[in-house]
């Protein structure tokens, strides 16, 4: 089956359930039931675990389309991939069959790294994991947990019982007792991600370790960090795009009778619409430059990984600016499904690794200047 047979059908029921998704806060479970049984939860897995073998430029691909129906949707998956792709490459001794699992979707995957101590710096815990008889015990308060409560599998982050100012990263499985969503989440935008507050008060084992003692660090920010990204921003370019096409339509047809003109003969709508076509042709270049370069790495790609969700994050902001003020009242008043674009939009920018961290660290990087100095 090729990639289009299994999107269409995806993309369908996500499209028919996003109004209720976002309108009632719900989780988008028939969008992810289906993407169970489509095969795309293993999308980026290689085909000797059983997955699709496909890579960056396909992966920003699909999630582009899907945001461009359902944020939540796209959000869910995107998290699933970012918690899968560090487990397929580190693979935990004790679990030899999850990456199977992750791919034919018996398993829903997500990451538990942000924690209110260290708020949207994912990549340091704060958390501290001791040992007990042998084993390790966990004490972990996440926060902004996609799929929290939903999730069959909990990729988290805590600083190691073993080394001091080391990371690890466990697999929690949802059975386990000690792993409780402890919130609710009441969000502007993406309201159906279920981004939710958790709490792992558990004990694991290093079987249940991805990758080696004291990786974790590196496995956040040498392998999630950049298919996060990468997604994040094709959740950005996804949802700008759909507002684009979306106010396109409404300003070529919406007349003015009293003179006989539609919305887009007014030379401000003209210049209005033309920039955020220019905007999403450029953040969509960078955004096909970046899948590129992650998918074949060169001294440029930690550039690409961190400018592309900036970028995208804030074209986002721009374009569905832009697609709510063309269209004025119709899309105020919820007569156009942009306000539901635009409030998705927003949650990227401020989603971990903000923007402005990204910012900083582009900096950092092309000033010679140490990243996390």
């Amino acid at each position: 089956m090729d990639l289009e047979s299994r999107l269409e059908p995806v993309l369908s029921v996500a499209g028919k359930h996003a109004a209720t998704v976002d309108s009632e806060a719900r989780f988008p479970a028939e969008a992810v039931l289906a993407l169970r049984s489509s095969g795309l939860l293993g999308l980026t897995i290689p085909e000797e675990y059983g997955g699709i073998g496909a890579g960056p430029p396909e992966f920003s691909d699909v999630v582009s389309r899907l945001a461009g129906v359902c944020g939540s949707t796209a959000m869910v998956y995107l998290m699933h991939v970012s918690a899968a792709m560090p487990v397929v490459g580190a693979t935990p001794a004790g679990l030899p069959d999850l990456p199977r699992q992750l791919a034919d979707g018996r398993l829903l995957a997500t990451l538990a790294f942000s924690e209110p101590g260290s708020r949207s710096h994912f990549w340091a815990p704060v958390s501290q994991a001791k040992r007990d008889n042998g084993e390790v015990r966990l004490d972990a308060a996440k926060s902004w947990v996609t799929s929290a409560g939903y999730a069959d599998l909990y990729v988290t982050s805590t600083l190691s019982a073993d080394q001091d100012g080391a990371i690890d990263v466990y697999t929690i499985e949802a059975g386990d007792a000690g792993a409780t969503v402890t919130g609710s989440f009441t969000g502007l935008g993406l309201r159906g991600n279920a981004s939710a507050p958790m709490r792992f008060d558990t004990t694991t084992s290093d079987d249940a370790r991805v990758g080696g003692a004291g990786t974790g660090f590196d496995l956040m920010t040498g392998t999630v960090m950049p298919w996060f990204n990468l997604g994040n921003a094709a959740v950005s370019h996804g949802l700008a795009s759909a507002a684009a096409e979306a106010a396109i339509r409404h300003v070529s047809t919406a007349k003015l009778q009293h003179t006989e003109q539609v919305l887009a003969e007014l030379p401000t709508i003209r210049a209005r619409v033309a920039q955020m076509s220019l905007g999403l042709e450029a953040a969509g270049a960078y955004l096909r430059s970046a899948a590129a370069s992650i998918a074949a790495p060169d001294e440029q790609t930690p550039l690409r990984v961190f400018g592309v969700k900036a970028l995208a994050n804030d074209t986002a902001l721009s374009v569905t600016d832009d697609a709510m003020r063309v269209c004025g009242g119709a899309a105020f008043s919820q007569h156009l499904p942009l306000e539901r674009f635009f409030r998705d939009a927003r949650a990227g920018h401020v989603m971990a690794p903000t923007a402005d961290a990204l910012y900083d660290f582009y900096g950092k990087a092309i000033t010679g200047l140490p990243l996390f100095g």
